[in-house]
């Protein structure tokens, strides 16, 4: 049988009988494109080349190239995918200030 948890709370969800809502994430670097200039034209770029593959060949992530796409999924009990659907970003949660009664 299989077993789920909440990824947020931590509840166990039954697969046949308790509702699961699952949430995936793609998340990846997006470059504007400018318009290029005298000065890019100018640029001898063979160096940097250069530089890149040296970084691939060894394995080593690049500080030019963007990060790779990164895909995330969660299940979710219905508690939070409804705290999630009003807030995906939790910037409800973050502005949220709690002092103590002094």
């Amino acid at each position: 049988m299989m077993h789920f948890t909440c990824d947020q709370c931590g509840k166990e969800m039954r697969p046949d009988q308790d509702p699961r809502f699952e949430i995936k994430i793609e998340c990846r670097a997006i470059h504007d494109v400018t318009e290029l200039t005298e000065d890019d034209l100018d640029d001898d770029h063979m160096e940097t080349l250069s530089e890149l593959l040296r970084d691939a060949e060894a394995g080593e992530e690049s500080p030019l190239l963007p990060p790779p796409k990164q895909e995330m999924r969660f299940d979710l009990c219905p508690d939070c995918h409804d705290r999630f659907r009003r807030d995906p970003l939790g910037k409800e949660q973050s502005q949220k200030f709690y002092f103590s009664k002094n």
